[in-house]
């Protein structure tokens, strides 16, 4: 499978906010860091890398940015505090590693793939994983480091929204990030970090570090990074739902992906979105909501970013 074609894509989060909630300089500048971070993975398999390291890559880029929530940015919980989940999956080896409730790690798709590369326990929570974080040699910060003025206001509307009653839109609600790809050597792998629903109860965990749930790769077959109200992915197990869709029943990805995307969650009225590729390098990045941050290069090395209905071109990257 040497020299087969490569692929990359990624999501921030479905449920995007509406394009006036922020100026046109930030959403520039939010389309700009998800090229960044298609960048960061794409080097990497353009030189002959694996996928579990540029998924890790492209992750690494966006929990450093304040745009999305995970890592830096990442939402808040009930008591105005930061629990972050992520997960990473090797679909070569079907090695995995996920952190669940981090509170002290700055980058915890680090921890995840520290874990995935130790082979023995696939998740830690809590304290547990922040302490392997730090004896793992990875950077651990303050838990306020992760927030942002964005991320306090969205927890006030979200407080006001319970109180009065009212409907909040996807995009105050949650978000999370992550990436698939396919490299020279045809693996697959996939990895997803975020910090939840804002509001949500401590000690909450969601579908991203579950593998099966949030994120799946499978050699073969396909890699998956979702992204929406975790709770209805664990139902689904939307990532393995996916993956067997394809192998067992034979549907492409387009259709298994439509399916769990527009149809299993759609109809439950329920917002969701994510990031897959398949087998043979094609990526698709489907969403239900009025936007998803997401980006991909696709196995002609061709670059697109969006954050609503667009999508913008970025020029044929050199393989």
């Amino acid at each position: 499978m040497t020299n087969a074609p490569i692929a990359l894509a990624l999501h921030g989060g479905c449920g995007t906010l509406p394009p006036e909630e922020l100026t046109p300089d930030e959403w520039a500048q939010s389309r700009d860091h998800i090229a960044d971070a298609l960048r960061a993975g794409w080097d990497i398999l353009r030189h002959g890398g694996r996928a579990a390291d540029a998924v890790e890559a492209t992750v690494v880029v966006l929990e450093d940015s304040p745009h999305f929530n995970a890592g830096y940015g990442a939402a808040l919980n009930a008591d105005h505090e930061h629990e972050l989940d992520s997960a990473i999956m090797d679909g070569a080896t079907l090695s995995a590693g996920a952190v669940a409730g981090a509170r002290c790690i700055r980058n915890p798709v680090k921890a995840a793939r520290a874990l995935l590369e130790r082979n023995d326990a696939i998740l830690l929570i809590g304290p547990a994983a922040d302490r392997f974080a730090e004896e793992a040699g990875l950077t651990v910060v303050e838990n306020n480091y992760f927030t942002t003025p964005r991320r306090i206001e969205m927890l006030q509307r979200m407080r006001a929204h319970k109180a009065g009653g009212t409907a909040a839109s996807e995009g105050e609600k949650h978000g999370t990030v992550g990436a698939v790809a396919r490299d020279r050597d045809g693996h697959l792998a996939a990895a997803t970090s975020t910090g939840g629903y804002t509001n949500k109860p401590p000690g909450r965990v969601g579908d991203s570090p579950l593998i099966g749930a949030g994120t799946y790769a499978r050699d073969g077959v396909c890699a998956v990074s979702c992204t929406g109200m975790g709770e209805y992915f664990m139902r689904a197990v939307a990532g393995h739902e996916i993956a067997a869709q394809m192998a067992l029943a034979g549907r492409s990805l387009v259709e298994a992906t439509d399916a769990m995307v527009f149809d299993v969650i759609g109809k439950q009225g329920i917002g969701a979105g994510l990031c897959a590729v398949d087998a043979a390098g094609q990526v698709v990045v489907p969403f239900n909501t009025v936007g998803m941050y997401r980006g991909f290069v696709n196995a002609d090395g061709e670059c697109y970013v969006g954050t609503h209905a667009d999508l913008e071109f970025r020029g044929r990257w050199d393989r």
